[in-house]
């Protein structure tokens, strides 16, 4: 017979673990978090003071505010007089915490966030939020909810610098008021990073004021596959979509006022249909017929190595770094077919006049054109792993997306590298084995979530401590031939994107896949009032996928 002293134990340690897990629920995982007794509780007239010269933080104080009055009905006053029993903004100079460090103190008495930085305070107050409960993110008020945060103390900064993601409009085009939606989520897990994949074979979305047959032609296909790849079937219907440059710079706004960087890819030399639909001179033939593609894939027709597209694309280029103030522009280079280059006369001799032994130096010579322009307007080019082949231009960082050996290799030439490989990082595979379960289309492959909350990005056993430098850090990639609306987008990044975050934030030795189911699990309430559609929300039986029906795969 059991010892009944010893179950009573078991059960009152497990009902203490439970309560330090919802007590405690911040997705990332802090770095440091020590546990405290005792609560503090939100008055119902709460203040925030900053620093009077400190407008940076007031904005933020700002966020806070607004969502504590949206969700509570409280109305918090920003001041810059420190009050008793409220949230204070300190800077902090030199206390090692870094550009988005902070450390966040929670007493009965009241609360402080400490940074160095404005994005520390933007960290730090998504952290104070999530250890609030769940109603704290209700688009509108809640009652009878009692307002306390858990004391604690937390030290906390990331892992890497970069943690972002990828979201591909070319496929399908993502209206503005879901990429909002889709950079707010970024930011509550701490991402500060939006990569938008803004040019592809089936669309071009962004608008370019010297070139309007981008958008007029290439922003439009016939039709779209439906169905699987295989069935070669098609709907039919005409399908566009573009972002006028007044959007992109509502989006950039958007997202710098909550730490993220809008990253643009500008897909260069192939998947460049969008674009030849509407200039075909920049191609193989001035006289070719080329269509905005409905098939997804790998397309043969791709840009010339010829003096106009460079003008071209320098052109395009420089109204893409005017729109977009952050560091990197990505180019693409990935899936570049080098039949068209193998067969003209034009590519041939090019080689010859350049001493390059092969088309895959041709693609080098191409990419580093395009890196020494970017270069010169004091930006920095960031591409595809495939732009390694031929030799890696000169200022070139990598995304590492065909799994790490690019990543690999890149480091050790000491060029900065972004992990994205697609066997952890792809969320656009089955979360679920399709052979099993009938669930909607994607493009094939299967990763669970554990299987993305497995990666290490350090790969410390394939680089030097200097070359593991390189790696600035990780990014999840929506990619959507098979994902045609935001809730369909919303199913498939969430919660594996949660997973990528915590990666990216979280040290290795902090990180546990049973600890992070555990804190997710609760995390789901406050998913589920912000109304998104993770994998296996209540919400899942009502939306539409705006698909053929999906079967399970044969």
């Amino acid at each position: 017979m059991k010892n009944p002293l010893l179950c009573l134990l078991a059960a009152l340690l497990f009902a203490q673990s439970v309560f330090s897990q919802s007590r405690y629920v911040i997705l990332p995982k802090p770095a440091q978090l020590t546990e405290q007794s005792g609560q503090y509780t939100l008055p119902a007239k709460p203040v925030i003071s900053v620093e009077a010269t400190d407008s940076q933080a007031r904005s933020i104080a700002q966020l806070l505010a607004d969502q504590l009055n949206k969700s509570s009905g409280y109305s918090p006053n920003i001041t810059t007089t420190k009050a008793k029993n409220g949230i204070t903004f300190a800077r902090a100079k030199g206390a090692g915490l870094g550009a988005e460090g902070y450390t966040l103190t929670v007493t009965p008495a009241n609360i402080t966030i400490t940074a160095e930085k404005p994005s520390g305070f933007f960290y730090g107050v998504q952290s104070l939020l999530q250890l609030m409960p769940p109603a704290v993110f209700s688009p509108s008020k809640v009652g009878g909810v009692s307002w306390t945060v858990p004391c604690c103390t937390i030290k906390d900064q990331p892992r890497y610098a970069w943690r972002g993601s990828m979201l591909d409009a070319g496929r399908h085009f993502m209206p503005v008021p879901f990429l909002k939606k889709y950079i707010d989520l970024l930011a509550l897990h701490k991402m500060n990073t939006f990569h938008w994949h803004l040019t592809d074979d089936q669309g071009w979305r962004i608008e370019i004021k010297k070139y309007p047959k981008l958008t007029q032609i290439g922003s439009v296909r016939k039709q779209t596959m439906a169905g699987r790849y295989a069935d070669n079937k098609y709907d039919g219907k005409p399908y566009g979509g573009f972002y006028t440059q007044d959007q992109v710079r509502e989006v950039v706004n958007y997202a710098q006022s909550r730490y993220v960087t809008v990253v643009p890819e500008i897909e260069m030399p192939g998947h460049a249909m969008g674009v030849l639909s509407a200039y075909p001179e920049l191609g193989s033939n001035p006289d070719k017929i080329v269509e905005v593609a409905t098939k997804w894939g790998v397309m043969e027709d791709v840009l010339f190595p010829r003096e106009e597209t460079f003008q071209f694309l320098e052109n395009v280029l420089t109204e893409v770094m005017a729109l977009f103030p952050g560091r990197y522009i990505h180019i693409g280079g990935d899936e570049c077919p080098k039949t068209q280059w193998r067969q003209s006369r034009f590519c041939q001799e090019l080689m010859k006049k350049e001493g390059l032994k092969d088309e895959h130096e041709l693609q080098s010579y191409f990419i580093r054109r395009i890196d020494k322009f970017i270069t010169s307007k004091g930006r920095r080019m960031i591409g595809w792993d495939e732009i390694l082949e031929g030799g890696l231009s000169p200022n070139a960082t990598v995304m590492s997306w065909r799994g790490i050996a690019g990543g690999i290799a890149a480091a050790r030439q000491n060029h900065d590298v972004v992990m994205s490989p697609s066997t952890y990082y792809y969320l656009d595979y089955y979360q679920v084995d399709s052979k099993t379960q009938t669930v909607p289309i994607a493009i094939g492959g299967f990763l669970p979530l554990e299987t993305v909350y497995s990666f290490d990005p350090s790969v410390s056993d394939s680089l030097t401590a200097d070359q593991a430098r390189h790696v600035l850090g990780v990014q999840g990639n929506v990619w959507t031939e098979y994902i045609a609306t935001p809730e369909y987008a919303e199913y498939m990044a969430f919660p594996r994107l949660i997973a990528v975050a915590e990666t990216g934030w979280t040290p290795q030795a902090g990180r546990n896949f049973e600890d992070f189911k555990a804190r997710l699990n609760w995390h789901k309430k406050r998913l589920d009032y912000m109304k998104v559609n993770y994998f296996g929300a209540p919400i899942n039986s009502t939306f539409t996928y705006q698909m053929p029906k999906a079967t399970a795969a044969k």
